[in-house]
């Protein structure tokens, strides 16, 4: 018999297989939970660890929660355990290495496994996640093309209990074209401290249609925008000389651009939030009384 050990399979095919004990133990493979390894080769991403917990799981389940976030390639963060579902008063087999939760919910098929829809994810997540990760999942949700904002406020208004007032509040800061998580965690500094959110994904096209730039949150009326720099160096002489050109248009255009980088989003963000509520009253934007709640999610570091 022969067997596919570059997707995860059970301790009792690879023994049927003619793999020994010792050998799943070896460096050859990998144990992903207990009783279901990989090849040591293959790549654990979303899909595998996914495939995983359904070989470990009653025959009725579907993957959920922060695993089936992954699954859809969406920003969620670490858990220890990965997550299945299973309808209401199927077997529920307590592991340590493995989450069952009990749900009605629907699943659908993606990429051949069983999971909660991208909206039901969103939901399920609601009742374990903080706003600004909520927010950031449901971004990188829209982003993947797996659901979209307006789906999103639709399911949450029809959610109830635990955690439905967070995913309605959550869904309606979810935007579309938001290229990265630090954007939006960009955007929700400056909304939980009470600063204008800014237009997201605000793009210019030449007379023929074509895209020529791009930035990330902007004003329009009052040509201030603001960017977040994700490098810590500048890789390419090319792109690096793009970027100054590039920031060059804006300036001759009398565009203010203030420019984001990590420390100022994890370090700082109390002196950011400031910096923002300068610019933005220099350009004559109102920015209203100042909200503290932004201090919950984005702590000052030393």
């Amino acid at each position: 018999m022969s067997l596919d050990t570059t997707m995860p399979f059970r301790r009792r095919e690879a023994l049927a297989a003619g793999i020994t004990q010792h050998a799943l133990g070896s460096g050859k493979y990998r144990q992903l939970l207990r009783g279901v390894y990989v090849g040591h080769g293959t790549k654990v991403d979303g899909y595998v660890e996914a495939r995983a917990a359904l070989l470990a799981s009653h025959r009725s389940a579907f993957v959920s929660h922060h695993t089936a976030a992954r699954l859809y390639r969406a920003v969620v963060p670490h858990s220890e355990k990965l997550h299945v579902s299973v309808p209401r008063g199927a077997p529920r087999a307590h592991r340590g290495d493995l989450l069952v939760h009990a749900s009605s919910r629907s699943p659908v098929v993606f990429r051949g496994l069983r999971v909660t829809s991208a909206r039901d994810t969103f939901l399920d997540l609601a009742a374990r996640l903080n706003l600004l990760d909520l927010v950031v999942l449901g971004d990188s949700l829209v982003r993947r093309d797996r659901t979209t904002p307006e789906q999103l406020v639709r399911a949450a208004a029809a959610a109830e209990g635990r955690g439905s007032r967070l995913a309605r509040r959550a869904a309606g800061l979810v935007r579309a074209d938001v290229d990265s998580p630090m954007e939006t965690r960009c955007r929700m500094l400056r909304v939980l401290s009470g600063l204008p959110e800014l237009e997201t994904d605000v793009r210019f096209f030449d007379d023929d249609g074509n895209l020529v730039r791009r930035l990330d949150a902007a004003d329009r009326s009052t040509r201030l925008a603001v960017e977040y720099d994700g490098r810590h160096h500048v890789e390419r002489q090319e792109q690096w000389e793009a970027d100054i050109g590039r920031r060059e248009e804006f300036e001759d255009e009398e565009w203010r651009i203030v420019t984001l980088v990590s420390k100022d989003v994890y370090t700082t963000p109390g002196a950011t939030v400031e910096r923002l509520r300068r610019s933005f009253r220099q350009r004559g934007i109102a920015v209203g009384r100042p909200l503290q709640e932004w201090r919950r999610y984005f702590p000052e570091r030393t």
